[in-house]
């Protein structure tokens, strides 16, 4: 049994992601080599266990919630997408390639996003409780699986208003799945769905707009 399967499991996913991280950080501040606390993915995914699939998701996209958070979101858009991908493939469990599962996250960083959540957003996951569990179901999964394809694609481009509401749309979603609560899931899925709607259809127009106010511009000149 994993050091987190063994405590008693905290209530609420923001705290069961703390319990998690926590003693990676103790530990490596006991160290007398100082060394930075780093945590794998693959690390990660083992001690989740078996609401994995959601945890994972869940820290993965709160650095992408956030304002004035760097480095972390270009991580993680990765192995977001390919968590995405495995539910919609009917997968019980996470599996991630080795190189993913190498990757290293630092836990400061990631305890630091989690307490900025709980600051911001600590009411909204105390909402969260199991309704209408069988739409979060093993059937289930897959659906909102391939749903969460769309906006984990949308974080990973690099460019400006492409990762923010769908990361939370991906977060709420992802506590909607830790806590059985279809409500957030739904909820989760039409911000993340709306918001690149939005962008798909309003990217171009925008674009549009901006070349043909530089050509009249010049024009002008």
């Amino acid at each position: 049994m994993s050091e987190f399967a063994a405590t008693t499991a905290p209530r609420g996913a923001l705290a069961k992601i703390d319990a998690i991280l926590r003693p990676h950080l103790e530990g490596a501040r006991s160290n007398p080599g100082g060394a930075k606390a780093t945590i794998t993915l693959g690390e990660l995914s083992d001690l989740m266990e078996e609401r994995a699939f959601g945890l994972l998701l869940l820290v993965l996209a709160l650095p992408c919630c956030l304002p004035f958070v760097y480095l972390l979101p270009q991580l993680v858009a990765l192995p977001m997408l390919v968590l995405a991908a495995q539910m919609a493939s009917g997968r019980k469990s996470p599996w991630l390639p080795e190189t993913l599962r190498r990757r290293a996250l630092p836990v400061a960083g990631l305890l630091d996003v989690v307490a900025r959540a709980k600051q911001y957003g600590g009411w909204l996951e105390r909402l969260a409780h199991p309704r209408f569990a069988s739409l979060t179901g093993d059937r289930a999964a897959r659906v909102i699986g391939a749903l969460l394809i769309i906006p984990c694609a949308s974080i990973l481009v690099p460019l400006p208003l492409t990762n923010t509401v769908p990361g939370i749309g991906v977060a709420l979603a992802a506590i909607g799945l830790i806590e059985r609560d279809a409500l957030f899931v739904i909820l989760g899925l039409v911000v993340a769905m709306t918001w690149v709607a939005i962008l798909v259809i309003g990217g171009p127009a925008l674009l549009y707009l901006l070349i043909d106010f530089a050509f009249s511009r010049g024009s002008a000149a």
